[in-house]
């Protein structure tokens, strides 16, 4: 048995020397003649590293208590070719309540076949600030859509109430020429700062988020007053 042992620690020793000291293994890439060259040391230390079809995609990441805090939905490699962030779906469903984070790959651990992220909860996942990818505009396409929206009922709310102050009597028109007032005012707001998000672009138009919502709700506020 000892003998055994022996020559299996040899046969060990003897690999690992094999891989320490291998030259590159030449590999063709598909549709050209060009080829690579791949160490086998580093071929072994991909068969080692974590699979994004096997290890990370679709899994859910637990804190180090065994609660569920997130899901994986996504990787993010900076340019510099490294695997920078896991990116997790965080509270809720898809569309409802529930949006993208991106938590540093170095935050995340792999305990006995299972994604841990030590410390982490369900509200501290859900609060970091929500990802959104750079060349997607279908959140901000949506958002200024809504805006559009609310900024064109005021108009239409204004234009509503100027036909009914025509004829109405003089202290009843007077009370329909301070909300029509009010109503302008308020159009004329969400306007400003809708056409500052869009000439922002859509690299920036996270910045300019808040005080369109401000504007907009505040415009839903005086119609409803208006036209109540």
């Amino acid at each position: 048995m000892k003998k055994s042992l022996s020559r299996l620690a040899l046969a060990m020793l003897t690999l690992a020397g094999v891989l320490c000291t291998a030259g590159p293994v030449v590999a063709q890439v598909a549709g050209g003649s060009t080829t690579v060259g791949v160490a086998v040391v580093e071929s072994t230390k991909v068969a080692m590293g974590w699979s994004v079809k096997k290890t990370l995609m679709g899994k859910t990441i637990y804190n180090d208590a065994g609660q569920k805090v997130g899901k994986v939905e996504d990787l993010i490699i900076s340019p510099d070719k490294n695997v920078s962030y896991v990116i997790v779906g965080a509270g809720g469903f898809v569309g409802i309540g529930r949006h993208d984070v991106a938590i540093p790959v170095s935050q995340i651990q792999d305990k006995a076949g299972k994604l841990v992220m030590p410390g982490a909860t369900k509200d501290t996942i859900k609060g970091l600030p929500e990802f959104t990818y750079a060349n997607d505009t279908t959140k901000r396409d949506q958002f200024i859509a809504a805006a559009d929206k609310d900024i064109a009922s005021g108009k239409a709310a204004v234009a509503s109430l100027e036909k009914k102050s025509g004829a109405a009597a003089a202290d009843a028109k007077a009370r329909i020429d301070v909300d029509i007032t009010a109503l302008k005012s308020d159009v004329k707001s969400a306007e400003a700062k809708l056409s500052e998000m869009k000439q922002a672009g859509a690299v920036r138009w996270k910045e300019f988020e808040a005080d369109v919502s401000s504007s907009t709700a505040r415009l839903r506020k005086s119609v409803d007053k208006a036209m109540g």
